[in-house]
């Protein structure tokens, strides 16, 4: 498998919230951490982001262990440190810190030089009606499409 086929989706964010702003983020990563993201080897689900002290961290993100790790592989499910600039980090947790909004991961990728980087996205949690609505509007869409198919 090609490292750059490597994307990683967290598919219950865009449907548990509303997305207002995404941000690209690099994560400080041990050698066989990357190397089991290169395996294609991680996930996303229930997985948030918070602000402590002006950086960033990604909680309970599974990355798992290298095969070919020995003594030096990393834990499955430990907090990550997100690399992002001072006023991304200025609007994210000003963003954060407004009742409802939350920072959720929702896609992991290696990028063009290898490096892994995270879409983190600042959004207010969906109502169930809301939930309803997004179903009911995804099935019209299918409907349309296989309409304008025939």
């Amino acid at each position: 498998m090609n490292f750059k086929e490597i994307n990683i989706k967290n598919r219950r964010a865009t449907f548990d919230y509303n997305i207002i702003e995404t941000y690209t983020a690099g994560i400080v990563l041990t050698g066989t951490e990357i190397k089991s993201i290169r395996l294609g080897k991680a996930g996303l689900t229930d997985t948030f982001c918070y602000v402590n002290n002006g950086e960033v961290w990604v909680k309970n993100m599974y990355i798992a262990e290298y095969f070919y790790g020995t003594y030096n592989n990393h834990v499955a499910r430990r907090d990550r440190k997100l690399l992002l600039n001072k006023k991304e980090i200025a609007k994210i947790e000003k963003n954060g810190k407004e009742t409802g909004f939350s920072i959720i991961p929702m896609k992991l990728f290696i990028n063009d030089r290898g490096l892994a980087k995270l879409v983190i996205g600042v959004g207010r949690g969906k109502k169930e009606y809301d939930k309803r609505q997004s179903i009911k509007e995804r099935e019209d869409k299918r409907s349309m499409a296989r309409l304008f198919e025939k």
